[in-house]
């Protein structure tokens, strides 16, 4: 005989069944990716938003009409703040929106004017810029006071010098022709590659291009004998043209190429509160992201959805390319640490803005970094743990005198470094010419060995001047280590003697060129 529910059984079953329809609609709302559309779907036709190419959206207006606007082009060093926002349109799931109340937007903005363009004019509040070139353009933006506020990354392998059969080193590409866009982190790359070994700009032949991209087509069609690109396209070049190679990258040359953002004095100041929010949620993700393959993965997939053409694969890659800075690095990289020793943003911008000026591409005043500098929201960010510290130098191992001998040379720099006879100590004019002519460019190439040989004239035996040549090799070297911290399995000490002259010993000029100490880029 069936039983007969009461009137308040049936009640509790209704309540029951209530309760599991409102948990499921919770859940695909807020656990499935599915539920995660249908919100975007809303609060987008809430707030009249309109999808454009790219995966970016139009200027927001109601619920994300507040949204801080974020400028970048197709790169994977931006992919912390992408990452923390999940995605570039400005939606509820955002981390930003979450655990600070204010949503974000990303804007690609590939070509350069196009983006000044839209920062004056405030589309974006947060405008993408490289480090190294912003000597380039900084005079023409100073009517809007532009600021650096943080760098994303350094380039660690997105960009390389590719170059064709029979180019061996820098060094060999003396009256050669080389593809680069000018003004462009492309061209700071290849000044540094080109002061590495002893090279000027007028000692190759530049040809001019409008972007990297064409640097790489001008190349696969065998027009030039090498060029600056970025990756794929190196491999890409190295597939079109039989026999060529990658003479250096930003793996090795791991200390040029940073990526920052540039904001108008007067946001900042407007917005100080949100700056500093911006800040440290872009450095949480970008630390999540540097401690687990997972969530690289996952930036990935927001990269791939949001650059076009690129597979997860390719958004995967291009991470892998930077190094996405955390917020030691950025206390590094703006001077906030007195014990580091690497490149700093004010010396690399300083540099550059030396190197720029005598090629004649920086024109205008070009202020001093302090002035352009505004470090206040990363003062005022406390991250701690080991996700947040800065990186350490790269671990090398130690190489041997004779295996070291036998590594192909990628550049070499000659430098003249007087020694008193028959002496091997370095005085106070000696450690200046050290400081001067290899210390910066052995913190740029961070990633790179260096060989350091030493060469004498042929004054006195061979035996004695290859013992005495190594000496003084190994001054440079312990000088180096002891002075500047750098990592003393790095390098490798040769001592030549007189087996290497560059000059006839028959004349005291020709001795004195073959005093010298060679400064080499090494391969592992």
């Amino acid at each position: 005989m069936a039983t007969r529910l009461t009137g308040f059984s049936r009640f509790l079953i209704t309540l029951l069944i209530l309760g599991l329809i409102a948990f499921a609609g919770y859940y695909l709302l807020n656990k499935t990716g599915v539920g995660a559309k249908l919100k975007d779907q809303a609060e987008q036709a809430e707030s009249g938003q309109s999808t454009t190419t790219g995966g970016t959206s139009s200027a927001p207006s109601g619920a994300f009409k507040d949204a801080v606007k974020v400028g970048v082009v197709t790169w994977g060093g931006y992919a912390g703040g992408q990452y923390f926002n999940e995605g570039f349109k400005a939606n509820s799931r955002s981390r930003f929106v979450q655990d600070y109340g204010f949503p974000v937007e990303f804007k690609i903005l590939d070509d350069v004017p196009v983006s000044r363009e839209a920062w004056k004019n405030d589309e974006v509040n947060l405008l993408w810029c490289t480090v190294d070139a912003l000597p380039t353009e900084i005079a023409g933006l100073s009517d809007f006071d532009p600021v650096v506020v943080f760098q994303a990354d350094w380039s660690r392998g997105g960009d390389a010098l590719v170059a064709r059969r029979g180019i061996n080193s820098v060094n060999d590409l003396r009256g050669k022709k080389i593809a680069v866009a000018e003004m462009t982190p492309s061209h700071s790359f290849l000044i540094w590659m080109l002061e590495a070994a002893n090279l000027k700009a007028t000692d190759v032949q530049i040809v001019k291009q409008a972007s990297a991209i064409d640097a790489a087509q001008v190349f696969k069609s065998q027009q030039v004998d090498a060029a600056v690109v970025w990756s794929p396209d190196d491999q890409a070049c190295l597939q079109a043209v039989a026999g060529s190679r990658i003479l250096q990258s930003t793996k090795s040359a791991s200390n040029i190429i940073a990526d920052a953002f540039i904001a108008k004095r007067s946001w900042v100041e407007q917005n100080r509160d949100k700056m500093q929010k911006l800040y440290e949620g872009w450095m949480k993700g970008a630390a999540e992201i540097n401690a687990n393959d997972d969530n690289k993965r996952k930036a990935a997939k927001i990269l791939a959805e949001n650059f076009s053409g690129f597979t997860e694969d390719d958004a995967y890659a291009a991470i892998n390319n930077v190094r996405l800075a955390t917020h030691g690095d950025n206390q590094n990289f703006f001077g906030l640490n007195p014990d580091y020793k690497g490149v700093t943003g004010e010396q690399l911008y300083t540099r550059m803005t030396n190197s720029y000026k005598a090629l004649g591409y920086a024109e205008g005043r070009i202020p001093n970094w302090r002035l352009i500098s505004d470090p206040l929201s990363i003062r005022n960010t406390s991250l701690t743990g080991p996700d947040h510290a800065a990186e350490g130098q790269k671990a090398f191992t130690k190489v041997t005198e004779e295996a070291g001998k036998e590594k192909e040379a990628i550049a070499t720099k000659m430098v003249s470094i007087t020694f008193r006879s028959g002496e091997s100590a370095l005085d106070e004019n000696a450690k200046f010419i050290v400081d001067k002519e290899m210390v910066e460019i052995a913190k740029a190439f961070a990633n790179s060995r260096i060989r350091v040989e030493g060469n004498t004239d042929n004054v006195g035996s061979v035996a004695l001047n290859q013992a005495l040549s190594r000496r003084r090799a190994q001054a440079v070297v312990d000088y180096l280590v002891a002075a500047h911290g750098m990592n003393r399995n790095r390098f490798v000490v040769v001592g030549n003697g007189p087996d290497k002259p560059v000059a006839s010993n028959d004349t005291e000029e020709g001795k004195a060129k073959n005093r010298r100490t060679d400064f080499q880029l090494i391969g592992e």
